[in-house]
């Protein structure tokens, strides 16, 4: 499972991806990481080949790992994202096997692509009972899981239902190292603001015991609440790659 998140952003994306590497490989041997994004794209519609392993047993599935559908379309935002936001998926409920979240992903999408009509799964990334990462959409990629935040952050759904239960270590592990190598690889901002769900729309989500959690983890931002909001978010022009299309409101969830 992964490492817990210590230190900077860098000794944390150690933590999670190992080690610096002592084989030759296509790893920047001064990148502190032994994970290779070398399978990792922005480019959704051309499905990965494989999914990345990394020492330690965590790894991060890629989207034709769990068998994710090619999207309708892809629009991208420049610049490291500001902002990153954490959900949870409340259905489906929390999965602990690799071959459920598999599943769970799949359904999510499912009801956001084929129910909801829009382009993919809503969310950057999700994170299983299992400590394994599921590449949603992607880093710099337009989702559809937060209004007016959609094309200036990463959305992390932690999978299942987290009211009144915490996710296990695993899970928080996987979502702040996944953070951590965000950060360390230029998709997040140094300086990110940290959100639950419901500071940007009328929800519970990502759940109150979720949510208590993440406001003790850096860069919580507290400041930023629904009808009350003290800060503005920051505005990023998206880079289209397709012509641009207004996505449905999100579930209330």
């Amino acid at each position: 499972m992964f490492a817990p998140l210590t230190g900077t952003a860098d000794t944390a994306a150690e933590n999670v991806w190992g080690s610096k590497s002592k084989s030759k490989s296509n790893i920047n041997p001064h990148s502190g990481y032994h994970l290779s994004m070398e399978c990792y794209t922005q480019h959704m519609q051309q499905l990965q080949p494989s999914s990345v392993g990394v020492e330690g047993g965590a790894r991060l599935l890629s989207r034709a790992d769990w068998g994710a559908r090619v999207p309708k379309s892809v629009d991208y935002f420049e610049g490291p994202a500001p902002y990153v936001i954490i959900h949870h998926s409340y259905m489906p409920a929390a999965c602990f096997s690799t071959a459920e979240c598999m599943k769970s992903m799949r359904d999510m999408q499912d009801f956001h692509q084929v129910e909801r009509g829009w382009n993919d799964i809503g969310y950057s990334f999700g994170i299983g009972g299992d400590g394994m990462i599921y590449t949603g959409r992607g880093f710099n990629v337009i989702g559809a899981h937060a209004p007016k935040y959609n094309d200036k952050s990463v959305g992390i759904v932690l999978i299942g239902d987290w009211r009144t239960e915490l996710p296990p270590k695993q899970m928080l592990d996987a979502a702040k190292n996944l953070i951590a190598f965000g950060v360390f690889k230029g998709y997040i901002d140094p300086a990110y603001k940290l959100l639950g769900h419901k500071q940007v729309r009328d929800t519970e989500c990502p759940g109150g015991r979720l949510f208590q959690e993440i406001s003790t983890w850096p860069h919580f931002n507290n400041s930023i609440r629904l009808n009350t909001t003290t800060e503005q978010p920051q505005k990023v022009e998206p880079q289209q790659q397709h012509q641009p299309k207004t996505l449905p409101a999100n579930p209330k969830v």
